[in-house]
């Protein structure tokens, strides 16, 4: 927040990727008293109890929540109301593309901990396509551990790219896709970090499913529920296991068994996914 001739004026990080969204402190409490509304808000209110802007007229409120939630794809102004959209709910699962992805890194938390391999597989239509793989150079040692789990050395990622120089081609690949992972809020807590190290307060918009999940809710007959357990029951080959390419692989094909069995199931979009969510598991982010 800064002052300008007698003014306030609010000024977020806008970035050239639509599928970041801010998580800047007034974002969020703007998210949080939507939420606490119903997800609809009058604006002179979002500048009273957010931007402490007291008792504002409907032209004022308008212009600076209106400025304020510019950059954010889940606000938006609704004559004099502010509105939370949740544009996802009806996304048609047999009409959305996924990208179903998994990460390699120097330890089990970040921070401090790094990305060292990035592997996503693009899948639509129920077919596994597109594929995007890099090392990562992540500017600290890999400890032996990690090497001797990954096969990922310092020598083998010396010479990659820092994450920064292929945030953008990731986040294109991306779009406006749902994320999947085994055990997805590990990885995405992981590409939320380096995300937020570029773009300070910013994390991805896309909503995110998780295969540890789904495979609890729709699998409670297998053993456990680790990558390779459900991709042997779908007599999935997984091979160079804990390679981020490999086992996005393997996940993208236990995603496509995953998405017959939902759409067996009579789930046809991911608002049923978040009903079922929140019946039992939570198996959305």
């Amino acid at each position: 927040m800064v002052r300008k001739k007698g003014r306030l004026c609010y000024t977020l990080l806008v970035t050239p990727y639509p599928n970041l969204i801010s998580e800047s402190l007034l974002i969020s409490d703007t998210v949080r008293l939507l939420r606490s509304f119903g997800g609809r808000a009058s604006a002179a209110s979002v500048a009273d109890f957010v931007l402490k802007i007291r008792r504002p007229s409907a032209d004022v409120a308008k212009l600076v929540v209106g400025e304020l939630i510019s950059s954010d794809p889940r606000l938006e102004l609704d004559g004099d109301a502010v509105v939370l959209i949740d544009r996802d709910e009806n996304r048609e699962l047999a009409e959305t593309d996924f990208v179903v992805f998994d990460l390699e890194t120097t330890g089990a938390k970040a921070p401090p901990c790094r990305i060292t391999e990035v592997g996503a597989y693009r899948v639509a239509g129920g077919e596994v396509r597109d594929r995007f793989h890099t090392l990562l150079n992540p500017e600290m040692p890999i400890p032996p551990f990690i090497t001797q789990l990954t096969g990922i050395d310092d020598d083998m990622v010396a010479g990659a790219p820092l994450f920064g120089e292929i945030l953008g081609d990731l986040l294109r690949f991306i779009g406006d896709s749902v994320m999947v992972a085994h055990n997805a809020a590990f990885d995405m807590r992981f590409l939320n970090y380096e995300i937020s190290r570029i773009f300070p307060d910013h994390r991805l918009a896309n909503p995110c499913l998780c295969t540890v999940q789904l495979s609890r809710r729709l699998l409670p007959e297998i053993e456990n529920h680790k990558l390779k357990t459900v991709a042997r029951h779908y007599e999935i080959d997984l091979v160079d296991h804990h390679r981020a390419s490999a086992d996005a692989f393997a996940t993208a094909h236990i995603f496509v068994n995953l998405l017959s069995r939902l759409h067996s199931d009579g789930v046809k979009d991911l608002g049923a996914i978040k009903k079922m969510s929140s019946r039992k598991n939570r198996y959305v982010r």
